[in-house]
């Protein structure tokens, strides 16, 4: 399972500007999930993410190591979901997809 470590405060676009709360909502949410990307790779594996629905609902999928791994569910819940939900407020769920 990757630990995933407390973020920086600054959440970054792909392309590395800061972005702020007037972001949309997938952009936050990407930022986001680069920011914890390189611990879940650390551990062989990698997220992605599929699609941010209307209601909040964050859907990502597992990559490598990470597929199928036991640890693989505290991971998105005490990591990915705790971080997004922090960081993007709009965020009110957050599940791995195939």
């Amino acid at each position: 399972m990757a630990s995933v470590t407390p973020l920086p405060t600054t959440t970054t676009s792909p392309a590395g500007e800061a972005l702020g709360a007037d972001a949309p909502v997938k952009e936050r949410v990407q930022g986001v999930i680069n920011l914890i990307r390189p611990a879940v790779q650390a551990d062989g594996g990698d997220i992605e993410l599929v699609d941010v629905a209307a209601d909040g609902c964050v859907q990502i999928r597992f990559h490598g190591a990470c597929h199928g791994c036991p640890s693989s569910s505290m991971t998105l819940h005490q990591g990915i979901e705790r971080n997004l939900r922090e960081r993007v407020p709009e965020v009110t769920s957050v599940v791995a997809v195939r």
